[in-house]
């Protein structure tokens, strides 16, 4: 078998099918030393053939966790939420009963400890650098926030004046005069 960057299972399982097929037809009653230690052909098919099956166990096993697997997700898929509710049915049932919560394998809920002042005030600092360091800002300070827009000229749009009226659409209506003309 010779080494490649990537090889398939497959791949590797033909190369090994093949080398066994090659020996047994081109050295039927071949002896060989390889590495310091004799090999008739019937050994070395013997060993080759124990790698073959080896691979072959190898991909049945994985196909077999592989669907293990996919039925497991598929029972947790139904099973998980009710398990979690039922879980919290228990620690709320038993609370500060920690005898009968180990029963179902359960411990109580943590209470976290309370913070000193010390911390309460390097956690508050550390929000505020976080907020500067962030930019983020509360939502009445970026209602001030405008935006600059330089170099965009704006080109307006203007519509198309009305064709004027045919000549079989005549008003009879009297004319209005024309702001800004003299009328005598």
């Amino acid at each position: 078998m010779s080494n490649t960057k990537s090889r398939t299972k497959a791949a590797a399982l033909a190369a090994v099918q093949a080398l066994i097929a090659g020996t047994q037809e081109h050295f039927p009653n071949g002896s060989f030393t390889l590495g310091n230690t004799a090999y008739t052909t019937a050994s070395l098919v013997t060993l080759l053939q124990s790698v073959a099956s080896a691979m072959t166990a190898l991909n049945t096993a994985q196909l077999a966790a592989k669907h293990a697997l996919t039925t497991l997700q598929g029972v947790l898929a139904q099973a998980g939420p009710v398990i979690r509710i039922y879980e919290r049915f228990l620690q709320a049932t038993f609370d500060n009963t920690v005898p009968i919560l180990a029963d179902f394998g359960l411990e109580p809920p943590r209470v976290p400890a309370p913070k000193t002042s010390e911390e309460k005030a390097a956690a508050a600092a550390k929000a505020v650098a976080t907020r500067e360091a962030r930019g983020t800002t509360s939502k009445k300070q970026k209602l001030t926030v405008k935006g600059n827009v330089t170099g965009i000229t704006v080109t307006p749009i203007t519509t198309p004046t009305a064709a004027p009226p045919s000549a079989q659409t005549v008003s009879t209506a009297p004319s209005a005069p024309i702001p800004g003309t003299a009328t005598k």
